[in-house]
């Protein structure tokens, strides 16, 4: 016991002492208004824009595969760019380290403002460590190939862009949410990624194999010949009218779905006469199920094709026929499964496919939506989402739920008759939504859409708060205090 306090103090020590040289973002010493917080976001968003824009510096040719494809959207990631990682590895290092928080493998009291900046520290720590781990393995085995001969160390220049980037990035969004800007830098990148992808399919004049690439250049093009029926449906997934239509329709019912919860009241133990409710959202686990299981998706299929171009390249294996077949002359990019087990669990992206195989679409959208259920119901216990944890933080925040006792299993109880079943539900219609989307093959992609959505109300819940804090700050410090 003894041994493991000594071992506890001892890290402690070593994360404080790490800390004072990592570099840091200063709170500001006043408030900032509203429209100076704006002007901080926009330089955060610019700044993203430009460095998506600069490619690396020393890379003479492009990979022949795009390894991060299928986390593009997620990791607001430019390929052959300073972006080349976006926020990959801070995202990655966030998971963890929620992952063992939330199952308790850290001991920290986070009512203690001690502890909750040792673990803001370590979060930090911990990030830059994946930073650079990251950024050294991707460099060296994607672009060290690709840099001159006669310049060796041309490699270390490539890798250094890398993880300059990524620490450049992480301290832009420190510096959003220490509250110099509007809610969170990374969510603003992610956000600003997908918006990029769609405005592309919108309003992109670069030339197609039909015509204008966007769904408006398109149609301009095409009715002055009189053939504006050709953009309703166009083929080789380019984007047409019917898709904007769904993409329209999608992010619809994305934001009426975000707004239905259910609201559990509690009232002050501390202010009497205060009362609230505690909402729980139909989407109670966010779309943290669905970027973990594309990336499961997408990590096979990679897998797969690294396995298949080492032992079946030509597609004579029988027993590897099982499990995936790729095209041999398919150029550039990351292929696409032409047959086995790999093949039904990818999204056939567009209806043409679902009509030449229905059966793929089906199984597709079956397995994703039981893949994002189990994501969803392991996210409730390992990301501190589960009933008893939150019976926790209602009492932590001095707040109970009339007719109740003020103790944590009967709190528990009360949210175990919504908590669970909501879980499960809202794991089926992300997984539901999400395949579906992609088969349609939706502007930005089925799991770009979901974020951008859950981004954007979350910035709408940001604002309103920003607005309350601004012209009634009483009630606002009131609401702070308790909840």
């Amino acid at each position: 016991m003894s041994s493991t306090t000594t071992s506890e103090h001892g890290l402690r020590r070593v994360i404080k002492t790490v800390s004072a040289y990592v570099p840091q973002v200063p709170k500001p010493k006043k408030k900032i208004s509203l429209t100076e917080k704006f002007v901080w976001t926009g330089i955060g968003l610019f700044a993203y824009l430009i460095m998506g824009q600069i490619p690396l510096y020393g890379v003479t040719d492009a990979p022949k595969f795009d390894f991060l494809q299928f986390a593009r959207v997620i990791f607001a990631a430019q390929q052959g760019t300073l972006m080349e990682l976006g926020i990959g590895p801070i995202v990655t290092a966030g998971l963890l380290m929620q992952l063992l928080k939330g199952s308790d493998l850290i001991k920290l009291d986070f009512k203690n403002p001690d502890d909750r900046s040792l673990f803001t520290s370590a979060t930090k720590i911990v990030t830059i460590i994946v930073i650079c781990a990251e950024g050294g393995l991707y460099g060296g085995s994607v672009y060290g190939p690709l840099t001159a001969d006669e310049a060796p160390y041309a490699i270390y220049v490539v890798i250094a862009q890398l993880i300059g980037a990524s620490i450049i990035v992480m301290l832009m969004d420190e510096l959003v949410q220490k509250g110099w800007g509007v809610g969170s830098g990374l969510s603003m990148f992610i956000m600003a990624g997908i918006a990029q992808s769609i405005l592309w399919s919108v309003f992109s004049v670069v030339p197609g194999s039909d015509g204008p690439v966007g769904v408006f250049p398109f149609v301009i093009s095409h009715a002055a010949d009189g053939q504006l029926g050709d953009a309703i449906f166009r083929t080789g997934q380019l984007p047409s009218i019917f898709g904007l239509g769904l993409t329209v329709t999608v992010i619809l019912i994305l934001v009426y779905i975000e707004g239905i919860h259910v609201d559990v009241p509690i009232v002050s133990t501390k202010y009497r006469g205060f009362t609230a409710v505690y909402p729980i959202k139909l989407l109670y686990t966010s779309v943290i199920p669905v970027i973990l299981a594309s990336a499961l998706l997408a990590n096979a299929v990679f897998m797969g094709q690294m396995l298949w171009a080492s032992y079946n390249p030509n597609n004579d294996s029988p027993v590897f026929n099982w499990i995936a077949q790729f095209d041999p002359n398919s150029q550039g990019g990351q292929a696409t499964p032409t047959g086995g087990i790999l093949y039904y669990i990818t999204s056939p992206r567009s209806l043409d496919h679902v009509v030449a195989d229905p059966v793929k679409a089906v199984v597709y959208v079956i397995f994703l939506t039981a893949i994002v259920t189990v994501f969803s119901r392991l996210w409730v216990e390992l990301g501190g989402l589960s009933a008893k944890t939150a019976a926790k933080n209602l009492l932590d925040a001095e707040v109970q739920v009339p007719g109740f006792r003020r103790a944590e299993g009967s709190v528990e109880i009360l949210l175990n008759r919504y908590i669970p079943s909501l879980t499960i539900l809202s794991g089926i219609i992300l997984g539901l939504l999400s395949s579906l989307s992609d088969i349609l093959n939706v502007f930005g992609s089925g799991t770009g859409l979901l974020l951008m959505v859950n981004i954007m109300v979350s910035y709408y819940q940001t604002l309103v708060k920003e607005q309350v804090d601004v012209h009634m700050p009483g009630l606002a410090a009131l609401l702070g205090r308790k909840l």
